[in-house]
């Protein structure tokens, strides 16, 4: 199998939009791609998505162990010709200054994959060749594939570009972006907009046409992965014991355009766990699916569609009723909103939601406790006993103005350093800004399941 990772120089140095345009190129010659974006990112991965036609997977080497990343990365290229990882913020970049820890070179380590480096272009001449040979000689532990230079201004400025180039490397030039390619998707408080609102067939068409024109593909093509051998079948064989004779339970699952930062690993833990995702829509269905056993109401947009979100007052009866009659729910930082009696909108709009819980929400112009975070459960709770430990990160314009509950959660911020108590509870509800990665301790998709399966009717049981 071809496997490789594209990292960059730094941010915004054009990362997606050119994993993107391999990835659409690819494609087009026939090969099955599987996409995946390292680190906590909910946006990316849908592009990746709807570009290759098979959901992207993340790789987190903080959040999850080595191990586990193996396991996601093999079972999700099962089937696949060439897998495609794209990095997060520059390729050394991690959780701290002295280490690669987090960072998108230690998920190239780790899965053995070289790297394609992606360089903004738009304001340099020779000193980029600088640029790169710094990048290629930092850690000798890693293999580059290629290089791509993105904004280049034209036919001209990419010679004199190659000609610095290849007076320090012997890593193949793929080729350029150009400026103003029209193939760079917008952005906003959290990130680029969804796939569902910027992926269109033009699109798909213009990356496509870009990568013919101005990229070549053939050096990756020479790039294999080796397979760590018997991991793969050592993780196969592990089966949770509440999937063999266990009655399956129906979990609902909020998925539309409000509510869609899921981790597909995830939902295939709470598969391996007995569980049947059923989704379903706050924005527009009236009712909850029939015959669920739990809800999962996970992050996204829901400030972007409160004015619908508060309207759908039967759907929000609903979620009321399901939550008063002790039946469990689990909600991620935009679930958490939607839950609470109402939500402040920065234009002064005070919108009600869906009255769960007796707290009040309102936006902020700037992130709040923003990066990774270390939970423990201080109580026992829908997701486990007291004393579980896992890892997630914090990713929300918004914060609590006035309210409060139980909570079960302790959670120390990585960036900042602080900690405080957060998982709030009401009856069988677990509500958190908290988007927690559950393969980094399976236990708590079990525990999930195994709640919603203690609360089935006896006939379901039977």
């Amino acid at each position: 199998m071809i496997a490789f990772i594209v990292g960059g120089t730094g941010s915004g140095v054009g990362k997606t939009t050119v994993a993107l345009a391999l990835m659409a190129a690819f494609r087009e010659q026939g090969y099955i791609v599987q996409p995946f974006k390292c680190g906590p990112d909910f946006l990316d991965t849908g592009h990746h998505s709807a570009i290759c036609g098979r959901t992207a997977r993340n790789i987190d080497t903080w959040m999850l162990d080595g191990e586990a990343n193996r396991a996601i990365f093999e079972r999700a290229t099962h089937g696949a010709d060439i897998a495609i990882v794209e990095g997060m913020m520059g390729l050394y970049d991690g959780v701290g200054g002295g280490t690669d820890e987090g960072s998108t070179a230690e998920v190239a380590k780790l899965l053995n994959l070289p790297v394609v480096l992606v360089l903004d272009a738009a304001n340099s001449a020779r000193s980029i060749a600088a640029v790169l040979k710094g990048f290629e000689s930092f850690d000798p532990e890693l293999r580059f594939a290629g290089t791509v230079l993105n904004g280049v201004s034209s036919t001209d400025h990419y010679r004199m570009l190659q000609v610095a180039i290849r007076e320090v490397t012997a890593t193949p030039l793929l080729g350029r972006i150009p400026r103003d390619s029209g193939i760079r998707i917008p952005e906003r408080h959290l990130g680029l907009y969804t796939s569902e609102e910027q992926c269109s067939p033009q699109r798909s068409a213009k990356l496509r046409e870009i990568a013919r024109d101005y990229l070549d593909l053939s050096p990756l093509l020479e790039h294999s992965w080796c397979e760590p051998p018997g991991l793969f079948s050592k993780m196969q064989g592990q089966v949770n014991p509440l999937c063999s004779d266990s009655p399956r339970v129906r979990i609902g699952v909020a998925r539309d355009k409000a509510f869609s930062f899921y981790y597909e690993d995830n939902f295939e833990l709470l598969h391996e766990c007995g569980a049947e995702t059923v989704f379903f829509s706050p924005l527009t269905d009236a009712h909850l699916p029939p015959d669920l056993d739990g809800l999962y109401l996970g992050g996204g947009y829901p400030e972007l569609y409160a004015d619908t979100l508060s309207s759908n007052q039967q759907m929000s009866a609903d979620i009321r009723s399901w939550a008063r009659s002790g039946k469990p729910i689990y909600a991620e930082c935009g679930g958490l909103v939607y839950l609470g009696r109402s939500l402040a909108t920065l234009d002064g709009k005070v919108l009600e939601m869906a009255g769960v819980l007796p707290l009040e929400f309102e936006m902020t112009p700037h992130l709040v406790q923003f990066g990774y975070a270390d939970v423990k459960f201080a109580a026992d709770c829908l997701l486990g006993e007291k004393g579980t430990a896992l890892r997630g990160h914090s990713f929300h314009c918004s914060r609590l103005r006035c309210g409060n509950l139980p909570t079960v959660y302790q959670v120390h911020y990585s960036l900042s350093g602080q900690s405080e108590p957060e998982g709030f509870t009401y009856k069988n509800v677990l509500a958190s800004y908290i988007h927690l990665h559950f393969s980094g301790n399976p236990e708590v998709a079990s525990a999930f399941v195994d709640a919603a399966r203690r609360l089935q009717t006896p006939e379901v049981r039977a």
